[in-house]
């Protein structure tokens, strides 16, 4: 069905936008008293705050950005795959209805080596009834989170200032917000990205690496519809994604782009006049969605790895791309942060309802057990994949097309690689089982 616009609006009784003037009563408290404080207003963020709160555990989130801005169409152009099993955690805390009109299904998964006769074809089928996972814009993903947070009484966000100091003391972190408030908790959660202000106060060390390629993001049209077929194009110079979107509300057919080119190439070739970039983008995509043309604007993102040493301190959890950012390849990105979000929201409400500390180091060490190896080995994955396909040694081509022939051919396998996109396997916390906590 044609996608809707503007679907969500969002209340503004007490997503507080924190004038200097201290005008707004509740937002003039110099002190504010926690259970939980994630600092970052993100989608990582902002899920954990949802899922903290539908439990009933008292939190704080934070983010230097006003709301209208991380909503707005020229903040982010992006769309988010959301797994199978990242959406039956949307469900269990009640966003998923706002979104759901204009998610488009994932349910096949082509992958196709430059102009190599032999693809992988994933099938839902092949698993059961779900599809792989849905194709959903940011913004309006951002918009139904804010949209849910606003009916949890357990959950203030302070929009418009930002953490300028953390202390993490032995009952208590505290937080300086920059127009002098403070916020005490029992636990402060780092949502602030690849960046992270949390990570780096708290000397939590990373090792990082950057790509010779960047990403250029759009939206494209086409002729023919794309029956909810993903294509993952890998060429010598990185992964061309195509991503199915729901129709424009003429009922034109939409894709999001995901176009992995060269560093020294990419702000080029986003900055071509419309026909040049459409003529490039036609090429990549070749002739199954009939003509294509993008619409709407193009952004430009680096790319690279990284992961940080440890995801916890004393009174600190870090999750999503505080923790771990990798390559865009296969989409698992936010994936990732989203289990991440799944197993510290059920470790502090296990907590918070037996009565403990949700701060406490024990825990805490849990969720880092819980959430280490996957994501190292999902880094090293997509490292790896990215390199494997981002070349043209003929030797090389040949060897990995063989590969890719295989796990078409050996069912077992392809099965566990098919789960493994859905986002169910593995140990996975309830909130991926789809049960609220």
């Amino acid at each position: 069905m044609p996608g809707r616009q503007n679907l969500v609006v969002i209340p503004r009784k007490r997503i507080l936008i924190l004038a200097r003037s201290g005008t707004n009563e509740r937002a003039g408290h110099k002190q504010m008293r926690t259970r939980v404080l994630i600092v970052g207003g993100g989608l990582a963020g902002m899920t954990l705050a949802n899922a903290l709160g539908a439990a009933g555990v008292d939190t704080v989130i934070v983010d230097r950005d006003p709301i209208e801005t991380r909503t707005a169409g020229a903040f982010d152009g992006r769309t988010t795959a959301i797994a199978h099993a990242s959406k039956r955690m949307m469900e269990a805390i009640g966003v998923w209805a706002a979104v759901e009109d204009d998610a488009s299904p994932i349910t096949d998964i082509r992958i196709a080596d430059d102009h190599a006769p032999v693809f992988l074809h994933y099938d839902h089928r092949e698993v059961g009834v779900d599809p792989f996972g849905h194709i959903v814009e940011n913004r309006l993903l951002r918009l139904a989170q804010a949209a849910r947070l606003e009916a949890l009484p357990a959950v203030t966000m302070l929009n418009g200032t930002a953490v300028k100091d953390l202390t993490f003391g032995p009952g208590l972190a505290t937080a300086t917000l920059d127009d002098g408030r403070t916020i005490r908790a029992e636990l402060v959660v780092g949502a602030d990205g690849r960046g992270s202000f949390v990570r780096r106060t708290a000397g939590i060390d990373t090792f990082s690496w950057k790509y010779r390629q960047k990403a250029i993001a759009c939206t494209m049209q086409h002729e023919r519809p794309h029956q909810g077929v993903a294509v993952e194009h890998f060429m010598p110079a990185g992964p061309f994604a195509v991503l199915p979107m729901t129709d424009d509300a003429d009922g034109t057919p939409r894709s999001s782009i995901v176009w992995t080119e060269r560093a020294d190439r990419a702000d080029g070739v986003a900055a071509l006049p419309e026909p040049d970039f459409d003529h490039e983008l036609q090429n990549r995509v070749g002739e199954y969605l009939g003509r294509v043309r993008h619409v709407g604007g193009r952004w430009v993102y680096p790319l690279g790895v990284i992961h940080a040493e440890r995801y916890i301190g004393p009174r600190l959890a870090l999750i999503s791309e505080a923790a771990h950012g990798i390559h865009p390849i296969a989409g698992q990105g936010l994936n990732m942060g989203l289990r991440d979000v799944a197993a510290l929201a059920e470790i502090i409400v296990d907590a918070a309802r037996a009565g403990l500390d949700v701060g406490d180091g024990e825990g805490l060490g849990r969720y880092q057990r819980w959430r280490r190896f996957d994501n190292i080995t999902l880094v090293a994955v997509t490292d790896g994949l990215n390199r494997l396909f981002s070349n043209s040694i003929p030797p090389v081509r040949m060897a990995r097309d063989a590969g890719l022939a295989i796990v078409g051919r050996v069912a077992p396998l392809k099965r566990v690689f098919m789960r493994h996109a859905m986002g169910t396997m593995g140990e996975l916390p309830r909130l991926l089982r789809g049960t609220p906590l």
